[in-house]
């Protein structure tokens, strides 16, 4: 008989030791999103600037609004008239003869051309005598067109015969000194006049016409 064959033991394969779960950790709770609003820009301090009456008389309204600032310009500047009169030439350019006796005027015209356009005329006038003779005769009106806003009404009338005849004056004195060198004479340089003067003289002129008073602004 043949030898029994000794059964070879079947190794157990050693048991798994039971690891002990941790518990799971709970999810944090979730951060709500807090928007933080931006914060408001701080207001620069405002400046306080004295305002021209005018400019407080046409003030805009609100808290904060910045008052319109007073407008003046000149669209165009132009001659309308001139003339030169030598009568006597060239007698009259002699040399040896006493200078004449000069005589000088200015005027002021306007006329409103819309609510918000003015043309204003400087017209002035030279007028050259020697023993009742006319020596000569010069004669200019320069006009300027002027645009204007953010004017309170009673400034109105003060700006146009003072502000812009102001405003046209030197060019007007610069065409009557070449006029009266063209003409053959020495040139006539005339003095700026005094118009804000001329202006209450010629509001005292209307109240006395109208038996009344004026008020100057």
């Amino acid at each position: 008989m043949a030898p029994k064959k000794k059964a070879t033991p079947v190794k157990k394969a050693p048991a798994k030791k039971a690891v002990a779960k941790k518990p799971a950790k709970k999810a944090a709770p979730k951060k709500k999103a807090v928007t933080k609003k931006a914060a408001a820009p701080k207001k620069a301090p405002e400046e306080i600037v004295e305002a021209a009456p005018e400019q407080q008389e046409s003030g805009q309204q609100g808290n904060g609004a910045e008052m319109a600032q007073p407008m003046l310009r000149i669209l165009a500047q132009y001659i309308k008239d001139a003339s030169f009169e030598n009568p006597n030439a060239p007698d009259s350019l002699r040399q040896d003869q006493d200078a004449p006796s000069i005589g000088i005027s200015i005027e002021i015209g306007r006329q409103m051309v819309d609510e918000n356009t003015v043309e204003v005329v400087l017209m002035l006038g030279a007028k050259a005598e020697r023993d009742g003779k006319t020596v000569f005769l010069c004669e200019l009106e320069y006009a300027g067109l002027f645009a204007f806003g953010n004017i309170a009404e009673e400034h109105i009338q003060p700006m146009i015969l003072i502000e812009c005849p102001r405003l046209l004056f030197p060019f007007a004195r610069q065409i009557m000194a070449e006029l009266t060198q063209n003409g053959g004479y020495p040139p006539i340089l005339l003095e700026p006049p005094d118009f804000a003067a001329m202006f209450r003289d010629e509001m005292m002129r209307r109240a006395q016409q109208a038996g009344g008073s004026v008020t100057f602004n």
